[in-house]
């Protein structure tokens, strides 16, 4: 009987990584040293934003993404954080409006110019107030306007309605630190992985947990859906150490369909899906290669297509929207590399070789826009919906209307599901204990002040009186 190697032909199997020219990188970048497992970078069709490394608070820089070259020392800032910036994620129906979260147990919402800043931003157009200590993860919902996710060190996770600036509903079922979050393609679930090994889907307006998984074998770092197959990935380790990848039916987290080991090295494995292409990238944080898979949904499920290669590791990993690809070159992916050594940020382009000039629908099929599909307070009622899907034939130079509109606010703070949020919250280590000592003692002295001045006030009113009944005397 002869041997006849597995062959499947796919169109990308010949897709390959092109690193930008120098003269389309970013350099002079003062990447953040910060060893929070994040990317520190993200990306939109109008700008590139950068966490950086700073003293005294926390900031990132906001560049026009046609703005190459060299950056100035003292180009402007956003920087109103008191603690280092975590994360940071664009609107994706508004390329001027991003989020970022601190270690100030903040999140806050920044308004961009449209041409880039010209001076250091410190006034966010909201300040969320809601986590008892540092947040680390935030997620725009992938349908709706105003929508906003935030996961903090207090293991709950808060919904922002930026509409009226308040969180509307805490998931409160994680015993340790939530790692990751990943929504299907309308939103309806969540996927979260967390520091007490478990993998967890999640009906965010419920709170209610779907499916859990606590799988020996494989210990989870980070989880993404994909699409609209009902599965999952996860990226983590396994009981020997090695660097793995396991898929999953998102209805029944009791097994794994397949697992994977990549490689004995230890960093991160970061998880990119492309729905459209139906392709998977890997990438390792301190490692400088990208691998990619193709996903099907009969066996082998995941196929290898190939390894890009680079000797510079990476800190973190951006990704380019669809609408934001050179669709001229076939390019199906983007990723801005962050090469910390040298302060530089590198555009990978992931590109399928075509011959033919002409526009390539069979790669290029419908994709989520930048319109949203729900309102704030429809998908909070219990509305599910597909995104507005847009061809990068037409679509993709056509200007968003959306405009992003903050509520005035007069409380830092939150009641959800009938909890003061900010309320007795006991602190879990020294340092906290110090600065909520601190902060009563400012309370009590401001408090004190306010009373002398009343006193003030109350003995010049009784005085009043008898002045005016002396005069008239």
């Amino acid at each position: 009987m002869s041997w006849r190697p597995t062959y499947r032909s796919s169109k990308f199997r010949n897709v390959y990584g092109k690193v930008a020219n120098r003269e389309h990188c970013f350099e002079g970048i003062p990447v953040t040293k910060n060893v929070h497992d994040n990317h520190f970078c993200a990306v939109n069709a109008k700008f590139l934003a950068i966490v950086t490394e700073s003293a005294g608070g926390g900031s990132f820089v906001v560049i026009p993404v046609t703005q190459f070259g060299r950056i100035d020392p003292h180009y402007p800032k956003v920087c109103g954080h008191h603690g280092n910036v975590l994360d940071i994620k664009w609107n994706p129906f508004h390329d001027n409006i991003i989020a970022s979260c601190s270690e100030d147990s903040s999140v806050r919402i920044w308004e961009i110019p449209d041409g880039g800043l010209r001076r250091n931003l410190t006034e966010s157009v909201l300040e969320l107030y809601g986590h008892s200590r540092r947040v680390g993860l935030i997620e725009w919902h992938p349908t709706t306007s105003g929508i906003l996710f935030s996961a903090g060190y207090d293991y709950k996770i808060l919904i922002w309605n930026l509409e009226i600036g308040e969180p509307v509903k805490m998931i409160d079922c994680h015993t340790d630190v939530i790692l990751c979050m990943s929504f299907n393609t309308e939103g309806s679930l969540l996927a979260t992985s967390c520091k007490d090994k478990k993998l967890r889907v999640i009906e965010p307006r419920s709170g209610k947990v779907l499916q859990e998984a606590n799988f020996k074998n494989h210990k989870v770092n980070r989880v993404v859906f994909l699409g609209n197959m009902k599965r999952l990935l996860t990226t983590g380790v396994s009981r020997w150490n090695t660097r793995q990848i396991a898929l999953w039916d998102q209805e029944d987290l009791s097994i794994p369909i397949i697992e994977e080991e990549i490689d004995g090295l230890s960093g991160l494995l970061f998880p990119f899906y492309d729905a459209d292409t139906r392709m998977l990238y890997l990438a390792g944080k301190g490692d400088g290669n990208i691998r990619y898979y193709e996903i099907t949904l009969e066996k082998p499920y995941l196929q290898y297509l190939m390894e890009f290669r680079s000797p510079a590791p990476q800190k973190g990993l951006g990704v380019m929207p669809k609408h934001g690809l050179d669709v001229g070159a076939c390019e199906v992916f983007r990723f801005y590399k962050l090469v910390t050594l040298k302060g530089l940020i590198e555009p990978v382009s992931m590109i399928v070789p075509r011959r033919s000039e002409t526009y390539q629908e069979d790669i290029y099929p419908m994709t989520p826009g930048t319109e949203p599909a729900l309102s704030a307070d429809e998908w909070l009622s219990g509305i599910n919906r597909g995104p507005v899907l847009m061809s990068l034939k037409e679509g993709y130079n056509r200007p968003n209307k959306l405009v992003f509109k903050a509520p005035v606010k007069e409380k830092k703070g939150g009641v959800v599901n009938g909890i003061d949020l900010l309320e007795n919250v006991p602190p879990r280590t020294e340092n906290e204990l110090l600065r909520m000592f601190f902060k009563q003692q400012e309370e009590l002295r401001r408090l004190k002040d306010e009373l002398t001045q009343k006193d003030i006030k109350i003995r010049q009113l009784e005085l009043e009186p008898q002045e005016s009944k002396r005069l008239s005397l």
